[in-house]
């Protein structure tokens, strides 16, 4: 199963590249423009985070999407199980602040992937916490908005 998604996810990126030698960007916006509605989106997502509004966030989330978490020893699948992650933590937890250092986007047609550095903090179960660590998300844009569809974290 887990060798199939990636294999999808690779499919959409190569697919994604050859749409982009045969047709120019789309007509809503330049690549800059696209670059920062991704990184306008990741924040978003981060910010209904940070005010306790799930709903929000599983707007910008995929259907189809999937994770590997910074301690998941498994590829997590699915928009269900990662709402239902997000919802566990926000309520466990208050004050969560991101902040995202060094992204770089591309974008390649109706899909972009960003990679960058992240801090965060805040205080869950009663624990203070903070973190650093490095992200991949994968957005894919359907009826003119972008979706988060993959997410790989790693902490360092």
């Amino acid at each position: 199963m887990r060798a199939w998604i990636a294999l999808a996810i690779l499919f959409f990126m190569v697919t994604a590249c050859k749409q982009e030698i045969a047709e120019p960007l789309s007509s809503d916006g330049s690549e800059l423009q696209q670059k920062q509605a991704i990184k306008t989106t990741l924040v978003a997502m981060w910010d209904a985070i940070e005010k306790g509004d799930v709903e929000r966030y599983a707007s910008y989330v995929h259907p189809n999407f999937t994770q590997f978490g910074e301690t998941d020893s498994i590829l997590r699948i699915g928009k269900e199980a990662e709402v239902k992650g997000v919802t566990e933590w926000v309520k466990n937890s208050e004050g969560i602040h991101t902040e995202m250092e060094e992204p770089l986007i591309t974008v390649k047609s109706n899909v972009a992937w960003i990679t960058y550095y992240w801090r965060d903090k805040g205080i869950t179960n009663g624990v203070p916490f903070t973190s650093r660590g490095k992200s991949t998300r994968i957005f894919v844009k359907e009826n003119g908005r972008w979706l988060c569809i993959h997410g790989h974290y790693t902490l360092l």
